[in-house]
């Protein structure tokens, strides 16, 4: 019986169809292998650093005072605070401020939900909620202010609104002392005040 043989183009095309098996699931096996590898080595999702993160130290229930050429302009406390710059910047939350007056008599306090205070420009700036109350009564709010210690003045380029007793005056951007006594709005100034009539 005379063996049965394939003929030369008939084993190459078995073999090539073989090859082409092998290589398609050598590389389903690959991009599966690949696939699983890229999910694996994803990292997870990583937050941007907090004050808590970057901050130089921490501390909670401050207490610290505001001089300026040996005399005391302030006195600051807060329930949270963040130093930075090498002990030059001083990041507060639920900042409180009693203000002093050149002589280091009291003369108003500020609060403001978060305060930054640079000790090389010796400014103070509240953030969030900023409440000045003098001690006869004036009341500024304000979503920002800075108050220098330097020249002991308050300022801002923000909207405000400024009562004193029954007069209410309102306004972008002002500059005062810490007293209110001395009282300047920028631009878009209005307001109102009680108005006597004669004969009343």
């Amino acid at each position: 019986m005379t063996p049965f043989r394939m003929s030369s183009r008939a084993q190459r095309g078995i073999c090539f169809s073989r090859l082409r098996r092998v290589a398609l699931l050598t590389g389903l096996v690959c991009a599966i292998a690949v696939a699983g590898a890229c999910k694996e080595s994803t990292p997870p999702p990583v937050g941007k650093a907090g004050a808590v993160d970057t901050a130089e130290q921490v501390g909670f229930g401050v207490r610290t005072l505001l001089t300026a050429n040996g005399v005391q302009k302030g006195e600051l406390q807060a329930d949270t605070m963040f130093v930075f710059n090498d002990q030059t910047k001083f990041d507060f939350r639920n900042a409180r401020v009693k203000f002093n007056t050149e002589t280091g008599s009291p003369n108003g306090t500020m609060r403001a939900d978060r305060g930054i205070y640079d000790t090389r420009t010796q400014i103070l700036e509240g953030f969030g909620n900023v409440v000045i109350t003098t001690l006869d009564g004036k009341k500024l709010t304000s979503p920002h202010l800075k108050f220098n210690q330097l020249g002991n003045e308050i300022a801002s380029d923000t909207t405000f609104q400024l009562k004193a007793g029954e007069r209410e005056q309102r306004g972008i951007g002002f500059t005062a002392d810490p007293d209110l006594k001395h009282f300047r709005c920028l631009r878009m100034c209005g307001g109102s005040a009680p108005i006597t009539l004669p004969g009343t």
